[in-house]
């Protein structure tokens, strides 16, 4: 009879534990042992369990023994090297969420060698929770936007720390708008009687221009590769959405990937974690704030494209420009969004709700607009 050898791993930097479960209910599972985290010793892994009498093919039919290899281990700093080397070996293999494991609450003791064998059953099982695992290309655009993010939030922080600087000693900016030029050019009247005190005020106006070049720069990589991106398409049907430009529509494309994989919008919200949580337990029923789960970047830059639904609904200059080339259903659905999105802000805030409240709401409804959008464009292929 056919049958499923179930792997887990546990990775770490340096190593991989590995465990092996046969694939009958209750079958035997079992420590494989400790291998190198690297790419020959993982490959040798593969011709051990080779040896030991298991397909090395994952069609059922290219093996005298009927038997085929499934792997998992745990998403994690250590990427899908991993995954993409099995998967090009003819193995199925499965990144699993780690937040998702299921967890003995009475267990109270952890190695590496207890976490691949409960990996191993719970693959067996039917218990894990895959990820979505990108393409390369996907992937390096993905890690391009998130490094650009990295840069955005670096220059916050250096802005704070000078501005920071400044209160301490009184400097108060007497104008409304910080980082405007009228701004820079008081920065550059501000004088300290001690000369430590000017050196620590050029230094930071230094490591704010230089984390302004470095945001500036990355912003220029992404707008010049996004035309060669599968998602393209999508990128510029999103962006019909009020409050979604090119930024947004890239971020929320490289964090969600393929849309079609959610079947509904729900199933969306959910995973950018802009559902409510719940515990429930008998009669009583309590929802609290939203769930958080999955990408932060996207979920806060969503609720951030979400306040302009506070202004009246409305096709501006900027946003007519970007509906110009984009099919008839994606404007339909553009504008049907803002007119609801729009009347829904006023009603939430003329019942009382907290303007953050209203925020998240719209964010949410927002994102199922979208999934809407990107359900009506194909990506490209990708090369």
């Amino acid at each position: 009879m056919n049958s499923t050898i179930f792997v887990g791993l546990d990775v770490h930097k340096a190593t991989v534990s590995v465990a092996v479960a046969e694939g009958t209910r209750g079958g035997e599972v079992r420590s494989f042992g400790t291998v190198a985290n690297r790419a020959e010793a993982i490959e040798k892994l593969v011709g051990r369990l080779a040896r030991d009498g298991y397909c090395l093919s994952f069609c059922y039919e290219a093996g005298p023994c009927g038997y085929c290899l499934s792997f998992c281990y745990e998403a994690g700093p250590c990427g899908y090297g991993l995954y993409r080397q099995l998967t090009a070996l003819g193995h199925e293999c499965v990144v699993v969420a780690p937040s998702l494991i299921p967890i003995r609450a009475g267990d109270r003791v952890k190695t590496d060698r207890r976490d691949a064998v409960m990996l191993a059953k719970l693959h067996r099982a039917g218990e894990l929770t895959a990820v979505w695992v990108p393409d390369g290309a996907h992937e390096a655009m993905r890690d391009l936007i998130r490094g650009r993010a990295t840069a955005v939030q670096v220059l916050g922080k250096a802005r704070q720390h000078l501005q920071g600087f400044l209160l301490r000693h009184g400097r108060v900016y007497p104008g409304k708008r910080g980082w405007t030029q009228a701004y820079r050019r008081w920065l550059t009247t501000v004088r300290f009687d001690h000369p430590a005190q000017q050196a620590v005020l050029q230094d930071y106006i230094h490591a704010v221009t230089d984390a302004e070049a470095r945001a500036a720069r990355l912003t220029r990589e992404i707008e010049g590769l996004v035309a060669e991106w599968s998602m393209a398409p999508v990128v510029a049907a999103l962006q019909a959405m009020r409050g979604v430009a090119f930024l947004v529509a890239v971020t929320v494309v490289a964090e969600v990937g393929d849309f079609s994989r959610f079947a509904n919008p729900r199933q969306l919200m959910a995973y950018l974690g802009l559902v409510p949580s719940e515990h429930s337990s008998g009669a009583s029923v309590r929802r609290g704030g939203i769930t958080k789960a999955g990408s932060g970047l996207a979920r806060r830059i969503l609720i951030e494209g979400a306040w302009s639904y506070r202004m009246p609904a409305r096709v501006s200059r900027k946003l007519y420009d970007r509906l110009e080339a984009l099919p008839q259903a994606v404007r339909d659905i553009a504008w049907k969004a803002q007119a609801r999105l729009c009347a829904r802000y006023r009603r939430l805030t003329a019942a009382g709700k907290a303007k953050v409240v209203v925020t998240t709401a719209i964010a949410r409804e927002m994102l199922g607009f979208l999934w809407a959008i990107a359900r009506e464009i194909q990506p490209r292929p990708a090369s």
